[in-house]
């Protein structure tokens, strides 16, 4: 789950770490009233968009007065980012800035270890600093079981030839926000920038959180981050139907259970020439009705102009797979041609129950290469 700017400051703020006093809103006469009641001017109205580039594009604007809250705050709500509809913003205290720092924690998955990431060029995207002075990033790997101690941070602070000014301050907060990024159960945490302010004070400046969505078992709050999610039509049908899907710009419709063979999926039809539509994970079963909404979700992308269903039966049985297709097949009104691999527990009988209905739009392969490779065609035509 990606969290807003807002919603990751005050998810930091949970942890202890510092960032600037504001609120979130989605009003004109809302913003109004928060940077009176904030109470010292200027402030800064924020756009609130999952996206980069909103300073470039005018989603950031600073107000010295109440008139120029009302004025950019009328400018910024509603306006389209890089496809993103602003509908709320966040008025904050305006902080002065001496310098600006770079942190953020990940899971370095390679390593089994935590990755974390600190450097004194902040402000700008990690990406460019990481190609244009690589060594500018200083980097830490963290055993989840020793965690994060202050002397670790203290060395990595320095490492990272961040001024003396800054060096307790960023040490308590790279702490806190180990702490975040474990306890909170989240795949990433980003300050960029982290700032020195002329008086020595280091608080977060901007916020990016990536939550883990498996985790809201652990955290019942996290619910309602999920009412905030942005996701496009496909997507939304989707995750509507207890599907794991994720929205590409390709021709190829991809269904599969489990999220490694579906990603394999992705993967071969990238290989033999097509391109993917989407990422769909329908999980360990196959019956009829998850069937029948996966294909649903993929009949209504307009994009699609051929489905390939790859299906591995483990505890679930290839016969039983085939029967829930056929069904589900029966329920929708599929407009695309099909390409199916089915394979494990029981493949050769689900097979004779798939080749009862093939036909030139509905075709069987017995393996993901095959299948990738008629798929691809028939998108093609």
């Amino acid at each position: 789950m990606d969290l807003f700017e807002y919603q990751g400051k005050q998810f930091f703020a949970t942890f202890g770490i510092p960032v600037s006093p504001g609120d979130v809103t989605t009003t004109v006469d809302g913003a109004v009233e928060v940077a009176e009641r904030i109470g010292s001017y200027p402030v800064v109205v924020k756009a609130q968009v999952q996206v980069g580039g909103r300073g470039k594009a005018g989603g950031i604007k600073l107000a010295n007065d109440a008139d120029e809250v009302r004025t950019h705050a009328s400018n910024i709500l509603g306006m389209d980012i890089k496809g993103h509809t602003v509908e709320r913003i966040w008025i904050e205290q305006a902080s002065d800035i001496a310098k600006e720092y770079y942190a953020s924690f990940t899971l370095d998955r390679s390593a089994k270890k935590h990755l974390g990431m600190l450097s004194a060029q902040g402000g700008v995207e990690i990406e460019a600093v990481a190609e244009s002075d690589p060594d500018a990033i200083a980097k830490v790997w963290i055993d989840p079981v020793d965690g994060l101690t202050e002397a670790a941070a203290r060395a990595w602070v320095a490492e990272a030839k961040l001024d003396p000014d800054a060096t307790e301050g960023t040490v308590d907060i790279l702490q806190k926000l180990y702490r975040a990024y474990v306890e909170g159960d989240a795949d990433l945490v980003e300050i960029n920038p982290l700032i020195l302010t002329p008086d020595g004070r280091v608080h977060a400046l901007d916020a990016k959180v990536t939550l883990d969505g498996n985790s809201v078992f652990r955290h019942p709050d996290y619910e309602q981050y999920e009412a905030t999610q942005e996701r496009d039509e496909r997507e939304t049908a989707a995750h509507e139907k207890g599907l794991q899907y994720v929205g590409l710009d390709g021709t190829v419709g991809i269904i599969a259970n489990g999220a490694g063979l579906a990603m394999s999926t992705v993967d071969i039809v990238s290989q033999v020439g097509g391109q993917p539509a989407n990422f769909l994970d329908i999980g360990g079963g196959a019956n009829a009705e998850v069937m029948a909404g996966a294909l649903e979700v993929i009949n209504n992308d307009p994009k699609v102009k051929a489905i390939f269903i790859n299906i591995f039966g483990g505890i679930t049985k290839g016969d039983e797979v085939a029967n829930g297709i056929v069904t589900a097949l029966g329920r929708v009104d599929i407009g695309s041609p099909i390409v199916i691999r089915l394979d494990g527990t029981n493949a050769e009988e689900g097979r004779a129950i798939l080749a009862d209905h093939e036909s030139d739009t509905f075709i069987s392969k017995p393996t993901m290469i095959e299948a990738a490779e008629a798929v691809v065609a028939l998108a093609g035509k």
